[in-house]
């Protein structure tokens, strides 16, 4: 059972930073997203990574503004987030499965593991 444990989540205004992060034993093999979800709106995918960081993908509206890296022997992953805006306000989720390919994920929500969520509030 992998435990996914997220934290960097606050409040910040128009235009500041964050960065999130994921960590949890073993995640060498595993593909890892976020996701996000505000309220009355339904969880989007934001950004995944492979497992060994091969490949990445971001949702169009992120797209220049958050980078997503990983640091296999700390078993972390990151979400950098520039630029924030306050439609990027909603609980960011990391999510992980098993998939020891280096160049496969996806932000489709097809995720086994999810962490409890850290909140991000953005303020104009």
């Amino acid at each position: 059972q992998l435990q996914l444990v997220e934290s960097g989540g606050g409040l910040v205004q128009l235009g500041g930073s964050l960065t999130l992060s994921c960590a949890a034993s073993g995640l060498d093999n595993y593909a890892i997203a976020w996701f996000r979800q505000a309220p009355g709106k339904e969880r989007e995918g934001v950004s995944c990574i492979s497992s060994w960081g091969k490949n990445t993908k971001y949702e169009d509206s992120v797209k220049g503004r958050f980078t997503i890296s990983r640091d296999n022997a700390k078993n972390t992953v990151f979400l950098q987030m520039n630029g924030l805006k306050p439609a990027d306000t909603g609980v960011y989720y990391c999510t992980a499965d098993w998939n020891p390919s280096p160049s496969i994920c996806t932000i489709l929500p097809r995720y086994r593991y999810r962490g409890q969520g850290t909140q991000v509030t953005v303020s104009s």
